[in-house]
């Protein structure tokens, strides 16, 4: 065991398997050490058994290796430099990490959230500073709002362009699919690509104000056939329901609140209603992929299915996927053809959430079934003729999920094939031709039979029926021409890009409403068509390899627009530094990256919904609209709404950026600090009474200012063969405020209401106005009383005139956070892997609809009802509200802090690999998600989009196995 020996060896880099002068080597916890020869040889004496022997050299990861009974030690060394060479998809080209220019973020599959992911969007969240994601509730395929850097429109969509190997999609939705992005299957995504500034989105002007994700699919390898199938099975529930009276609260309640009446309707049955609407949610899914090929050909082809039923009765998500996706090269290397396509097959069945709503205001002292009921067996609120109770009286829960049957069936293929011709006469010359699609159908019905809804049982046997169909198309035709080269003459480079790009899209469809009855049936079909053209290129050059410049410029049409306002213009201008290349930086071993980048650049919106608002239309009237002339009826048509003088929203944007890495990549990252100005707002507003053909309509008023800073951190402590540990960081901090309204400055204008709520009629909480955010709460000021209670219909007279009016209003916080966070952490040690991942919103504030309309006393005891009771939340017993008028609704009592942390996802597995055949191994892991909520506010959760919380589809904790076989 005390026997020395002398180690010998050679010390190789990766890359070109040369040897290494001047490699470092140490005794670990001492000073004896040694350094190689010219050729990478080194000897080493006095070493025993155990000794860990240290290997370093600059640009080069450190390796740590025991000492054994072998004198001999070779060792290959892995370039710390090789995330900067990482390739990094762009628009219409690549880059590379080290020469990129503007505010780009890249994550490999391999660094996406884990666990039991049906949507592509859940794997984002929480890994991009600048990036939120929050999901649009927990139902099963349910999409997600995405926001980078905040929104810069206000009717406008502030949803980023998504590009999917190569093709941009349509982001919205198809009846029965709401979440687009529930059509990839994210076991076949290889990364995801943000363009976050001008810079770098500008290349794709129109729809690109917004930031662009690009999502790029897996694809065969060189190196042999392999096969990889995986599969989970997962178990969800909710973790949280809303704090509904339990039935001895209610009975106290009434007892002490109710007249003789209202308590002589109390029922003998203790029904929790939301525990008979909720359910485990149980979900498998499977994939299998196929891929290999040589350096002429690859191919990859993969089949998934996907079940999951959510949490609450009857709702459910079953996709089927197929991809094929393979590249071939002819010509001496000189062509290239990319082949990608994706098919999914979707099935759902919808709950109805409104439910959810029922389920809180249902009497908790009847019971779910009544055998003698006429409507199904479900217990109903009815009158003494048996007719339901059509006003004032909520529906059996169960029953409106039992009895309706909305289903959706879809289909929907994206999919490209790429040319890259490199000239022969001219290899530094390349031509590139793209031709892609993103096809959708579907159909779907929307029934309900035997259902209270109705006024009558005769009715209610009838039902109501409603069928609907629709067929989306999406055509693209990009061509672009590139030119590189080195200029050695004068240490530079330039590489240059010019294109054409035709994308058309048509939306058509049709429905049929009230079937069942042919006296009352109506038919609507409609036929929209968006043409996208643009010209667009690029300019890359680099000096001496550390000084970098990007300009881009692109023409972009829209036939949303008409006449000379049809075209928009978007340049960009981009430069960076690599400082670390400097001679001054040559001795400072410390830091392995250091690159300043600044930006500009201004990008474009037009999606604001219609695809014809500025041309004018007419409507046809219905059959039971038509004016009649004597015996015959004749269809009328009715002028449409337009405006003529619509353009393009643009938005400028300047951005400030440094990379950077230190101590041999300990630690990497970038800041960047960025702000965004938006002009020609495309906003819905209010028009004057006769000067046009509506009171409101689409017009260009308005501009808004947003910036921010976001700062992303990785951590690398620990790199040895046989444990890894990975930790990323991630802060943002965004402020966004409207500058202008109004064509003319004007002081006293209120600015635009939205944010409706439920309660009352025609409420808003939320305005647009200039020097505040976007949908700030527009709210009366509660009063309370000593012990800290809300006081009844008592507000804040702010303006001091001695009555209570809009004018008392005041504007207080909005939905949007001001800080997000995120942080992830990823252990290797020999064959276990664990993954955890937190994130954290700080001044998001929330109005808790559910509060202000369901926790006052008329909600569950109401004079003008008398034959019904209904049950109410827990803050009836906490503010002791009556009703209080419509201000009530519109105190801010009910505005909440909703800041949170969250910890999204936990993952641990582990790997058996078979010795004689390291290629087949087989793994299993355990994840969980959605597992913790810290927060104060006291609602359901405090993730809502928009701000507003009422009758949201809550967010379960899911548990899943997996199981990954690669042969």
């Amino acid at each position: 065991m005390f026997a020395q020996q002398t180690i010998t060896g050679i010390v190789t880099e990766s890359a070109g398997n040369n040897g290494l002068p001047g490699v470092g080597i140490i005794i670990k916890g001492s000073t004896v050490g040694t350094s190689t020869d010219f050729d990478g040889n080194y000897t080493l004496d006095n070493v025993k058994v155990g000794d860990i022997l240290v290997f370093s050299y600059m640009g080069f990861n450190t390796q740590e290796i025991t000492v054994g009974s072998s004198a001999t030690i070779n060792v290959t060394l892995q370039e710390n430099s090789q995330t900067l060479d990482e390739v990094v998809i762009i628009g219409y080209g690549t880059t590379t990490v080290k020469d990129a220019t503007g505010s780009i973020a890249s994550i490999k599959s391999q660094d996406l959230n884990k666990g039991a992911i049906v949507t592509p969007d859940q794997m984002l969240t929480g890994k991009v500073a600048g990036v939120t994601v929050i999901s649009d509730g927990g139902a099963p395929g349910a999409g997600s709002t995405i926001r980078i850097r905040g929104g810069s429109s206000l009717t406008a969509s502030n949803s980023p362009l998504f590009v999917i190997d190569g093709v941009p999609v349509d982001s919205d939705g198809i009846d029965g699919v709401s979440n687009p992005l529930s059509t990839i299957n994210p076991n076949d995504i290889d990364s995801y690509t943000i363009l976050k500034d001008a810079s770098a989105t500008a290349i794709y002007g129109s729809r690109a104000s917004n930031g662009v994700i690009i999502i790029t699919t897996k694809r065969g390898t060189s190196n042999g056939f392999k096969a990889t199938y995986t599969a989970n099975v997962s178990v969800s529930q909710n973790s949280r329901t809303v704090d509904a009276l339990s039935t001895e609260q209610f009975r106290d309640y009434v007892n002490t609140y109710g007249t003789a009446s209202d308590i002589a309707l109390l029922g003998d049955a203790s029904t929790d209603w939301q525990d008979e609407i909720f359910q485990l949610g149980v979900g498998t899914d499977h994939n299998l992929s196929l891929q290999g090929g040589n350096e002429k050909f690859t191919l990859r082809g993969s089949i998934g299915y996907t079940n999951q039923t959510g949490t609450i009765l009857t709702s459910k998500f079953e996709r089927a996927t197929y991809s094929i996706g393979g590249t071939t090269k002819a010509f001496d290397d000189h062509l290239k053809i990319d082949l990608n396509a994706n098919l999914a097959l979707i099935n759902n069945r919808f709950a109805d959430t409104g439910a959810i709503s029922s389920a809180i205001s249902m009497d908790p002292t009847k019971p779910v079934y009544d055998s003698s009921s006429p409507y199904g067996g479900y217990w109903q609120w009815l009158q003494s003729n048996g007719n339901p109770i059509a006003v004032g009286a909520p529906k059996n829960p169960v029953a409106t999920l039992q009895q309706q049957h909305n289903t959706a069936y879809a289909t929907r293929s994206i999919g490209n094939v790429q040319f890259d011709y490199k000239m022969h006469f001219l290899p530094e010359l390349r031509a590139n031709l793209n031709l892609g699609y993103d096809i959708s159908s579907s159909e779907g019905s929307d029934n309900t039979y035997n259902s209270a809804n109705e006024n009558s049982p005769e009715l209610a046997k009838l039902g109501s029926e409603r069928t609907y169909e629709q067929q989306k198309t999406n055509l693209l035709w990009d061509f672009y021409l590139n030119y590189a080269t080195d200029l050695e003459s004068i240490n530079s480079s330039i590489d240059v890009m010019a294109g054409y790009s035709y994308q058309n899209f048509e939306n058509k469809g049709s429905s049929v409403d009230d079937i069942q009855d042919p006296s009352i049936t109506q038919y609507f079909d409609f036929n929209n068509v968006l043409n996208l053209q643009s010209f667009f290129g690029r300019v890359k050059y680099m000096y001496a390899d550390k000084y970098l410049l990007t300009v881009t410029y692109r023409r972009d049409g829209s036939s949303r627009f008409v006449g000379d306002n049809k075209w928009g213009n978007f340049p960009s201008a981009a430069f960076a530094w690599k400082i670390y290349e400097e001679d001054f930086m040559a001795n400072a071993e410390s830091i392995s990256n250091l690159k300043l980048r600044l930006s500009w650049g201004i990008t474009g919106q037009q999606d604001i919904g219609p695809y014809y608002p500025a041309i004018a239309q007419y409507l046809g009237s219905t059959e039971t609209a038509q004016y009649q002339f004597g015996n015959s009826f004749v269809s009328t048509y009715r002028a449409e709404p337009f405006n003529t003088t619509l353009k393009w929203e643009e938005t400028t944007t300047y951005n400030l950026g440094i990379d950077f890495g230190f101590w041999d990549d300990f630690l990497t990252g970038s800041v960047d600090a960025y702000y965004r100005e938006t002009v020609d707002l495309l906003n819905f507003i209010p028009f004057p009474g006769g000067s046009s053909l509506s009171n409101a309509g689409n017009a260009n008023i308005g501009s808004m200012e947003n910036k921010g800073l976001e700062v992303s951190l990785i951590v690398n402590p620990i790199r040895k063969d046989d444990l890894n540990l990975d930790i990323a960081f991630n802060a943002s901090y965004n402020d966004t405020e409207i500058t202008k309204l109004t064509t003319n400055y004007d002081p006293d204008y209120e600015g635009v209401e939205t944010g409706g709520i439920s309660g009352g009629v025609g409420n808003t909480i939320q305005r647009h106005t200039v020097g505040y955010a976007p949908s700030t709460f527009f709210v009366y000021e509660q009063v309370y009383d000593s012990n800290n209670k809300p006081i009844e219909g008592v507000y804040v007279d702010r303006n001091n005139d001695g009555e209570i009016t809009i004018a008392d209003k005041y504007r207080l916080e909005n939905p949007t956070a001001d800080y997000t966070f995120g942080l992830s952490a990823s252990l290797v040690y020999k064959n276990w892997d664990f993954n955890m991942s937190w994130r954290a919103n700080v001044g998001n504030y929330v109005y808790n609809n559910v509060d202000s309309n369901l926790g006052f006393e008329l909600q569950l005891l109401n004079s003008a009802f008398p034959d019904v009771i209904s049950n109410g939340v827990e803050n009836v017993l906490e503010s002791g509200f009556v009703n209080g008028g419509a201000e009530r609704y519109l105190s801010d009592y009910y505005i909440e802090d909703a800041s949170f942390i969250k910890l999204d996802n936990v993952s641990i597995g582990y790997r058996f690999i078979r010795p004689e055949d390291k290629k087949s191994q087989w793994a299993l892991s355990l994840s969980g998600q959605n597992l913790l909520i810290i927060t104060d506010y006291t609602g359901l959760d405090p993730e809502v989009n928009g701000g507003i919380d009422y009758n949201i589809y809550p967010r379960p904790i899911t548990y899943m196995l997996g199981l990954n076989l690669t042969f």
